[in-house]
C-alpha cells in the first residue's frame, strides 16, 4: 500500500480514472451490440438511430479509451451496413 500522501493519491485517482474508463468502453460495447441488432432486424428506421447513438458513443471515446482509427473503421462498417438496408 501507499506511504507517501502524494502516492495514496495517486492510487484514489487512478482508481476514478479506471471506473470511468470501464464505464464509457461498456457504453461503447453496448451501443454497437444495440446497432448491430437493429441492423439484423431490417429496419432502416431503428438502424439509422441506433447506428447514429453508437457513432455518438464510439467518437467520443476514440483517443480515450479505444484507438481514433479502430472507431472510424467500426463507425463505417455500421454505417454502410445501414445503408444497404432497404
Amino acid at each position: 500500500m501507499a506511504n507517501h500522501k502524494s502516492s495514496k493519491k495517486r492510487v484514489l485517482v487512478t482508481a476514478k480514472k479506471n471506473a470511468v474508463n470501464t464505464a464509457r468502453r461498456s457504453a461503447v460495447k453496448t451501443e454497437n451490440k444495440k446497432a448491430i441488432k437493429a441492423i439484423a432486424t431490417g429496419d432502416k428506421a431503428a438502424a439509422v438511430v441506433a447506428v447514429r447513438s453508437a457513432e455518438s458513443k464510439m467518437m467520443k471515446a476514440a483517443g480515450k479509451v479505444m484507438p481514433k482509427k479502430r472507431a472510424s473503421r467500426k463507425v463505417s462498417r455500421l454505417t454502410r451496413a445501414a445503408a444497404k438496408l432497404a
